[in-house]
């Protein structure tokens, strides 16, 4: 594997990180949102993470963007404020190498020195490889919620797994 740097993302960082999601979004069912990010949008996401502490990171090499997560509360209201949940996307060039994890490494640790508590996982039915690496890396399925999501034309399963922190 070619020399990796995982580092905090930028604004400038967006386009990548857009070009690298948006298939995903348009294509897949890893997520149930059909509505694609836009650069502008994303810059201002990394933007606010950094002024509230939140973590959002990615992972680079000499060939460009491989993969990011980040962090957000898991829903508004101050009872929730160290609830947290998480999004990590890895570009197919990037899976089974490791990096998964050791992007997750690295939100986990920025999220328990910021004094989160617990982080969540909301993981597509239809993305078992995606659950499979969430509880290989500590996570435990909590719950499924049969046919909350919509996508395709069809009824999707979310999947909530979590870990303390």
């Amino acid at each position: 594997m070619a020399q990796i740097t995982i580092r905090p993302a930028i604004p400038d960082d967006a386009k990548a990180i857009a070009n690298l999601w948006n298939p995903m979004i348009r294509d897949s069912a890893v997520t149930f949102t059909s509505a694609q990010k836009t650069t502008s949008g994303l810059a201002q996401q990394i933007k606010d993470c950094n002024q509230e502490g939140r973590g959002f990171f990615l992972a680079e090499d000499s060939q460009g963007l491989m993969g990011f997560c980040t962090y957000f509360q898991f829903r508004g209201g101050p009872g929730y404020a160290r609830t947290m949940e998480h999004s990590i996307i890895l570009a197919e060039r990037a899976r089974g190498q490791g990096l998964g994890q050791k992007l997750m490494q690295t939100l986990i640790g920025h999220a328990r020195n910021a004094g989160v508590h617990t982080l969540w996982a909301g993981v597509s039915g239809e993305n078992p490889s995606g659950i499979a690496f969430h509880k290989s890396i500590g996570f435990t399925q909590i719950a499924v919620l049969p046919q909350v999501g919509r996508k395709f034309d069809r009824w999707m399963d979310l999947v909530l797994l979590q870990k303390f922190l």
